[in-house]
């Protein structure tokens, strides 16, 4: 009786062990709640903040600078000159032009008084002032390129930025002066051509930069330019900012611009989706669901047709988990 007793206990032993060890070898999932919300369908592009009224303040020559002004900041005038770069040389030109000229002015007179009094022929007074009037044209165009070797300011407005020193060798493509009005501002974002089709002026734009973490600004689409960067295969989208924008010339935001917006959607949770479908438990088993999405978002995706508010769905779903197959709630999941 008492081995008979002994043998009973084990085998409720080996079998109570058994149905764990079956338990605990089932898949782990955690469920994730249906819930309703506020969808979101927007374009993501990055974007840089500008002043509207700007323009690049570059040489037409290249050269050495020699002077420039230390005026970021300050407001100047249209004709106002920012810097100056080593003219001594078209200058000794100019001055060696206004040498010839003098001589060839009095040359002019001088045959001027032989063909009057007919020691020497018209048409050597001719050619002596042709080449007059030539070297005249030339020192005025030589006058006029010392302007070359100026960097003056295209518009009336604020210095925004000045990017050159003293000694420094620049040429038509770098720009030393920015100058502009510090506002209105805008912001300049390159939208991938895939997306442009969606975009259109009077759209809704929410901001974001590093240096507001956790803040979203308000802005809205301007003006899309209308040929497009085969290059980056993007489209250049003007961003309409407020009067009271705590955004600052030159910074990189971040922006969404609305396409559309459900205020009352009934949302799942973006990592719950298998495509067109989600997983669900039933009676410990992963039960697979069809629905119809709407708006998708990183997190979380509108749903149309297929879930209510208060379903739940399995949160991650494992790529081994199949229709049918048994499964446990991980220890806190819903």
């Amino acid at each position: 009786m008492r081995r008979a007793g002994m043998t009973l206990l084990l085998l409720l032993l080996v079998a109570a062990g058994g149905g764990g060890y079956y338990w605990w070898s089932q898949p782990a999932v955690s469920l994730a709640g249906v819930e309703r919300g506020r969808a979101v369908h927007a374009v993501y592009a990055t974007a840089a903040v500008e002043a509207v009224n700007w323009a690049k303040v570059a040489p037409l020559v290249r050269g050495r600078l020699a002077e420039v002004c230390r005026c970021e900041g300050q407001a100047v005038a249209k004709g106002f000159v920012l810097a100056r770069l080593d003219d001594a040389e078209p200058r000794a030109e100019v001055a060696a032009m206004e040498a010839k000229l003098r001589f060839l002015r009095e040359e002019v007179d001088r045959q001027r008084i032989l063909a009057e009094r007919k020691i020497a022929s018209e048409q050597a007074f001719e050619r002596i002032d042709s080449e007059f009037r030539a070297a005249q044209a030339n020192l005025a165009v030589a006058k006029a390129r010392l302007r070359y070797f100026e960097l003056a300011a295209p518009i009336d407005g604020v210095v925004l930025k000045r990017d050159g020193e003293v000694g420094e060798v620049v040429d038509q493509n770098s720009a030393v002066f920015w100058v502009g009005q510090p506002t209105p501002l805008w912001a300049s974002a390159e939208v991938d051509e895939e997306d442009i089709p969606l975009v259109r002026p009077g759209q809704r734009v929410l901001l974001k930069a590093d240096a507001f973490p956790g803040k979203n600004f308000a802005g809205t689409v301007r003006a899309i330019t209308p040929k497009g960067d085969p290059v980056s295969k993007s489209y250049r989208v003007r961003l309409d900012l407020p009067d009271d924008t705590p955004f600052l010339l030159g910074m990189t935001v971040e922006a969404n611009i609305v396409v559309r917006e459900v205020a009352d959607a009934v949302l799942v949770p973006s990592g719950a989706l298998r495509g067109d479908r989600v997983l669900q438990v039933e009676q410990g088993r992963i039960v697979e669901r069809a629905i119809r999405r709407g708006i998708a978002g990183p997190e979380r995706t509108e749903v149309l047709e297929g879930l209510q508010p208060g379903d739940t769905v399995v949160a991650r779903p494992q790529e081994s988990l199949r229709p049918g197959q048994r499964v446990r709630l991980r220890a806190g999941a819903g």
